[in-house]
């Protein structure tokens, strides 16, 4: 497998493991307690740690863009 290949297959590994991982630990303001103004919606996420989130994306993404690899050097798809 050639570097630019190994690269996008990550990427696309990485976007779809991305959208599995954004939903988790979302609170918004009616479960958080928070008292709502006028004009905002209540199902908003009053926190939504997106880089702690993009960390670890990262290592579930790496983890199963080894799996992959380690699949394919052993000839289980070609």
């Amino acid at each position: 497998m050639r570097i630019p290949s190994m690269i996008a297959i990550y990427f696309v590994i990485w976007w779809i493991t991305l959208f599995m991982v954004l939903p988790f630990g979302v609170r918004n303001a009616e479960e958080a307690g928070a008292i709502v103004e006028e004009g905002h919606d209540a199902g908003a996420p009053m926190f939504h740690g997106l880089w702690k989130k993009a960390l670890v994306n990262t290592v579930i993404a790496a983890a199963v863009f080894t799996g992959v690899y380690l699949s394919y050097t052993h000839g289980y798809f070609s």
